[in-house]
């Protein structure tokens, strides 16, 4: 029998990181996505499912807030990927003041979450809303992929956000776990902290029976960094 962890870094820290941010719109010199390229995007999208069930693949925070009615969700993992904190933002749960980081999937190794079974009779509609929650910059619309995830079921065909996101110049792989925890420990937007995002994702996977070496290791740091700023 798994014995349950501990997280170093816990509720009461992550409060510590909370405060209240407006948003401070797109970043300069990047081209957003408008409203009416949203719709276009999602039918092509579907187009490709053929049919097929939609599935989404959630790695990160599609694990705690699908945001879309779904019937299943099953452990899964991705071969020839594996999620970092390779993006630096400067919006949503970061500013331009204070650049925080976001998790991709960079390529080699593997990934483990789950995927989930996405309902209605409307694909496009559930697609579009995703890209609507996920996508705020055109170029990121290269890094929307079809990947095949491996369950106890048999593999499936899943959508996926932020794979290899390589044509975004934020996208950096292979960032250091100090400098990442330093963004994290201080990072906050209209969405929330960094280290919010962080706290739910690990407790999410630990849940799920999922427990990955460099989250865990990154929650510690986070932790570490928020107890030396505010003094705890």
């Amino acid at each position: 029998m798994q014995t349950a962890r501990t997280l170093s870094l816990t509720p009461e820290l992550v409060k510590l990181c909370h405060r209240e941010v407006a948003d401070g719109g797109p970043i300069p010199g990047a081209v957003p996505m408008r409203d009416e390229d949203y719709r276009p995007a999602a039918e092509e999208l579907a187009a490709q499912l053929q049919g097929r069930q939609l599935w989404l693949f959630a790695y990160g925070s599609l694990l705690w807030k699908p945001e879309v009615p779904h019937s299943d969700m099953k452990r899964a993992v991705l071969r020839g990927w594996h999620r970092a904190f390779s993006m630096r933002i400067m919006r949503f749960r970061a500013t331009q003041e204070q650049p925080g980081f976001m998790m991709c999937l960079d390529r080699g190794g593997a990934c483990e979450g789950a995927v989930l079974a996405i309902t209605g009779d409307d694909p496009a509609a559930a697609i579009e809303k995703l890209l609507r929650r996920e996508l705020s910059r055109k170029v990121a619309l290269t890094a929307v992929r079809w990947l095949e995830a491996e369950t106890e079921d048999g593999p499936v065909t899943a959508l996926t956000f932020y794979a290899g996101p390589d044509q975004l110049d934020s996208y950096i792989t292979d960032r250091p776990l100090g400098e990442i925890a330093n963004g994290l420990a201080r990072a906050c937007g209209h969405w929330g902290s960094g280290a919010d995002y962080l706290y739910n994702t690990v407790s999410h996977l630990e849940q799920l029976g999922i427990h990955d070496e460099g989250l865990w290791r990154l929650q510690e740091l986070v932790a570490q960094e928020i107890r030396a700023l505010h003094g705890v």
